[in-house]
């Protein structure tokens, strides 16, 4: 997994600040040997161990291995300023700020505020400590890039926390996606299980049956392979039906309610159940968003009535009230096993109800209410939020 900070700022940055130094205290290094010599031995030997270092991390990633924090880096960065500035002179203005640009360039990107802060502090009070003439042209500057630091920091880091949130949410996306998946596949599973399985069963089963009934009576097994030829055709429209179930919602920019319009008159035409659609008139304006999750609730609702339901009649109705979105099911089959009116909240404790309907609603932060009479038919009534 890619880390926050290499999306902010990548290796190749890192090697640019690796060359940058380089440059930096190459040209100092250079000035000290051309006018101090050896006099200055431990200046150079820092420069050149700086030089050399800088020229490493350009080609081999080893060092930011090791300094995880930094913090080697930043040392570096400093005394390299440092001896800089007192090396360079004031004939050489441009080399010390040309130092300081790379130092507070460096530190913004890789330090947090506080530390760009700190280094302006400390610059500051040691160029304020030379007395050496013409380093007070460095004090603007330091406080300048300081600031500029400071602000580019900021910045960096309220990225950065963005982006921390944003990896998470796609990791808590990319969960949900797969708890998604896995819920659908058990759906399915359950679906082709309860329905072309159990069919396709029954249907063996009778083939058998009707082959030893020809050998014996051959007007029985006609009779027998008519019967077949119902189921057959009865079986067709079931799996018809539930590989329209398993299409996508199309909605093609349509509002809700010609949406769900659609989807009875879909379910009409495959399951032969004569199903009513009526909108209210609040709930027939267009600025009310088809959106799939709300279709395929209506969908399985629908395709739970003509599994369980035996129903003759079904009927979907829309109404939108008080920023929610109302929907109501009704059929007049057999109702589900137990009777009463139970909410979302009972159904899950009790674990009764069509649960991917549950699940769904739950997901939209809507309420669900269930009202069974067995042997009379049942209700859903299910309010979502309208999103703002």
């Amino acid at each position: 997994m890619i880390h926050a900070d290499q999306m902010v700022l990548p290796y190749l940055w890192r090697r640019y600040l690796s060359v940058l130094r380089a440059l930096v205290t190459g040209a100092c290094l250079g000035i000290l040997l051309a006018g101090r010599g050896l006099e200055a031995a431990t200046w150079v030997f820092i420069l050149s161990v700086v030089t050399v270092y800088s020229l490493v991390s350009i080609f081999w990633r080893w060092a930011e291995r090791v300094d995880h924090a930094g913090i080697v880096n930043t040392a570096l960065d400093v005394a390299a300023f440092l001896i800089c500035v007192v090396a360079a002179g004031p004939d050489n203005f441009w080399l010390q700020a040309f130092a300081a640009l790379y130092l507070f360039l460096a530190a913004s990107t890789l330090l947090e505020w506080r530390d760009v802060l700190l280094t302006t502090v400390l610059t500051l009070a040691f160029v304020n400590s030379l007395k050496t003439h013409g380093v007070e042209r460095l004090q603007p500057l330091l406080l300048l890039l300081g600031m500029f630091g400071c602000i580019v920091a900021l910045q960096r880091q309220s990225l950065l926390e963005r982006l921390s949130s944003a990896s998470r949410q796609a990791v808590l996306y990319r969960m949900e996606a797969l708890k998604a998946r896995e819920e659908e596949r058990e759906r399915i599973a359950a679906d082709l299980h309860d329905g072309p399985l159990q069919s396709f069963i029954s249907i063996q089963m009778r083939l058998e049956i009707l082959r030893k009934m020809l050998e014996r009576n051959f007007q029985a097994g006609m009779e027998e392979l008519r019967q077949l030829q119902e189921i057959c055709t009865r079986q067709v429209t079931e799996v018809r039906t539930f590989i329209r179930s398993m299409r996508p919602v199309e909605v093609d920019g349509a509002g809700l309610a010609a949406t769900l319009r659609s989807t009875a008159a879909h379910f009409q035409k495959d399951s032969g159940i004569p199903t009513s659609f009526k909108a209210a008139p609040a709930a027939m304006h267009d600025d009310l968003e088809a959106r799939p999750e709300i279709v395929q609730i209506v969908r399985e609702a629908l395709n739970n009535i003509r599994k369980h339901s035996a129903a003759s009649r079904a009927a979907v109705t829309l109404d939108r009230q008080d920023g929610h979105i109302i929907l109501h099911i009704d059929d007049d089959g057999t109702g589900f096993p137990f009777a009463g009116r139970f909410t979302l909240e009972e159904l899950e404790l009790l674990r009764l109800g069509p649960q991917s309907i549950l699940r769904r609603v739950r997901a939209l932060d809507g309420d669900l209410t269930l009202t069974s009479h067995p042997a009379r038919g049942s209700e859903l009534e299910i309010r979502l939020p309208i999103p703002a």
